[in-house]
């Protein structure tokens, strides 16, 4: 990209009726696609740090205006939306939890499976009838969707009713994408801006005051071939350790039991920084100090997890002993294909080293089964490694081309059937190996963090282990927000049945 296809893609696009019809023309000067061959020269840019501000001619914007975001995807996504919220409420619009009643409808999307953009499409196309009752209602896409040729392509053709598309670079810019959409009579879009931006001091509407998420990088380097987070997100860039910090004791002063740090791939913190030598282990080092009793991290990749991090985690305390560790496949050809750059040897010896630091260790993981190319052999090595590491649990999926991807290119050579059948076998030995780890907590005493009703019963209260167990049990709604001592006297294949024996437990 050019320096002048720079300044071109950070204005806001308008698309009027004409150039809907030939979208082909937008997408040659303002417009690029995916490609791993120019994502992969990115190199250690400087990053620029900026603060948000909202332009004091558009503060008061939202007065007497409600919004909606419905959100699709992952822990980042709903990391975005509270951000997103925030931006709102500080412009003066009100939350509500119905499109009918809202002014502005954002579908903050997801791009990780054709599942994901299916479910948005369907909901755009339930939006259109509610657009031509009001015409005033404001409809915008966001989020990962958005940075895709594909799916920008198919909403400028057959959607013209929606008033804005916005990439998760342009997050920050909400306030300007709203009144650009307010002023114009066409499509405003605003996608692929510079992504070596780090914006702090964005407000945020968190859900809550229990758990709280604190974004610590955004993008990702890896380029594994099946994921388009890489061109959705941009590079790996991370916040400065000090507005981490500062935000974590912020959290904890106002009594937040368990806080997330989050990153596509956490493990990379700070490996683009230039003129310092701190990671992830080092954060996690000073975080640990702080007086918030529990903190989490995700998402891993096994190829950044250092010795220095689980040196850290091995001191325990605040820092629990649950590592969400995804392999995607246990055959190191596989791995090779979707260029994980581990192979089925180095994974275990990763393992090896975690349980021996820490011994009591709860290990999650994902898994993709029916990649091209994929053997019956090689499928059975995975099994093999889930049986050897003995996972507590698993997200597994049926492997699902992203255009735009290496992976997309080749040959998807193995049936549905096939891939179903796989992954039954998958989720029976996950099923299995999950309700033999819980029935060990029968008659224990757990540290449980209650967040609120169970979702299945009212007169239930529910909350979760230190190592990410869900505990459903009777006890007074005093004991929501609190973390109490549980009993635990059933197993079930995925959670745990117990009785309160302590009103609180105070974590020092």
């Amino acid at each position: 990209m050019n320096e002048k296809q720079r300044l071109e893609l950070s204005q806001v696009q308008t698309i009027d009726s004409v150039e809907k019809k030939d979208f082909s023309k937008y997408f040659e000067t303002a417009y690029l696609p995916p490609s791993l061959k120019d994502a992969k020269k990115r190199g250690k840019e400087q990053v620029n740090y900026n603060d948000f501000g909202i332009p004091e001619d558009l503060l008061g914007m939202g007065n007497g205006r409600k919004f909606y975001i419905r959100t699709y995807g992952c822990q980042m996504n709903e990391h975005d939306t509270e951000v997103m919220a925030g931006i709102f409420m500080a412009l003066g619009y009100e939350p509500t939890d119905s499109v009918q009643t809202a002014d502005v409808v954002l579908l903050n999307t997801c791009a990780i499976r054709e599942n994901a953009e299916n479910k948005v499409f369907g909901e755009i196309g339930h939006l259109k009838p509610l657009k031509l009752q009001r015409p005033d209602l404001l409809i915008g896409v966001c989020g990962c969707m958005s940075q895709e040729e594909s799916v920008v392509n198919k909403i400028l053709e057959k959607h013209h009713f929606i008033d804005m598309i916005f990439g998760t670079h342009n997050i920050h810019r909400l306030p300007q994408i709203l009144n650009e959409a307010y002023l114009s009579k066409e499509m405003v879009v605003e996608v692929w801006s510079k992504e070596g931006d780090v914006i702090e001091n964005l407000p945020r509407a968190r859900k809550g005051n229990v758990k709280g998420w604190v974004n610590i990088m955004y993008g990702c380097d890896k380029f594994c071939t099946y994921c388009i987070v890489p061109y959705t997100r941009g590079k790996e860039r991370s916040r400065q350790p000090e507005d981490i910090i500062q935000e974590v004791r912020h959290l904890a002063a106002q009594g937040y039991k368990e806080i997330t740090l989050l990153g596509q791939n956490v493990n990379a913190y700070g490996k683009d920084f230039m003129d310092l030598n701190y990671g992830l282990g080092e954060l996690m080092d000073e975080l640990r100090k702080i007086d918030i009793p529990r903190i989490r991290f995700t998402t891993s990749h096994p190829r950044d997890f250092d010795d220095r991090l689980i040196e850290v985690l091995a001191k325990g305390g605040n820092l629990l002993d649950h590592i969400h560790l995804p392999v995607q496949s246990g055959s190191t050809e596989i791995l090779k294909l979707m260029a994980r750059k581990y192979s089925r040897e180095h994974y275990l010896e990763l393992v090896r080293k975690i349980k021996v630091a820490i011994p009591n260790v709860s290990l999650t993981t994902d898994i993709i089964v029916g990649f091209p190319n994929e053997t019956e052999e090689q499928f059975e090595e995975t099994l093999s490694l889930y049986r050897e590491v003995e996972f507590d649990s698993a997200y597994t999926f049926i492997y699902s081309p992203r255009e735009g991807t290496p992976a997309a290119s080749m040959e998807d050579n193995i049936s549905m059937e096939v891939k179903k059948e796989r992954l039954q076998r998958l989720n029976n030995l996950v099923n299995e190996t999950s309700a033999k780890k819980l029935k060990e907590y029968e008659g224990q005493v757990v540290d449980v963090l209650v967040e609120g009703e169970s979702k299945k019963n009212p007169d239930v209260i529910a909350g979760y282990t230190t190592k990410s167990k869900l505990v459903n049990f009777k006890a007074p709604k005093s004991a929501i927000g609190k973390i109490v001592k549980v009993k635990i006297n059933k197993a079930k294949t995925w959670t745990l049945d117990g009785e309160m024996v302590e009103e609180t437990v105070e974590v020092n």
